[in-house]
């Protein structure tokens, strides 16, 4: 895909604290990236985290599949995109990590259920609140 196909997406600089010994973004920081991604998008649509948890919804990750391409080191810029769609109660973030250059670093589909109320639901109550996006 390219930039702008994408839904939403996010500059995000790389910090010197999230270099491994190798002088390379350590693995693991690639799902705070995707994270904050969906944070920030969520909240761009009116829907945020403290919004869910304050009606009693509350996204759970359910399965994350990450293909790394290449690496992010210190000073790079990055852009985080991410699309979803929904399969029954999940709702699926395609989401991909370019470097400044423009080239896949990341390519990852997040899946995520909803609890409302303590309970796994369908997922009704984000799907009317991201129907546009779906």
């Amino acid at each position: 895909m390219e930039k702008g196909d994408y839904i939403y997406s996010l500059d995000i600089d790389v910090r010197d604290y999230e270099l491994d010994s190798e002088g390379i973004v350590n693995n693991a920081n690639y799902l705070h990236y995707l994270e904050l991604t969906r944070h920030e998008f969520c909240k761009t649509t009116g829907m945020s985290f403290d919004d869910m948890r304050r009606q009693g919804i509350i996204p759970v990750l359910s399965r994350v599949e990450i293909d790394y391409i290449t690496s992010l080191v210190s000073g790079d810029r990055m852009t985080s995109c991410l699309n979803m769609s929904r399969k029954g109660p999940r709702f699926i973030f395609n989401q991909d990590i370019y470097n400044q250059r423009g080239e896949a670093v990341v390519k990852a589909v997040v899946s995520v259920v909803a609890l409302e109320n303590g309970r796994l639901s369908r997922g009704e109550a984000l799907a009317k609140a991201f129907e546009k996006y779906l």
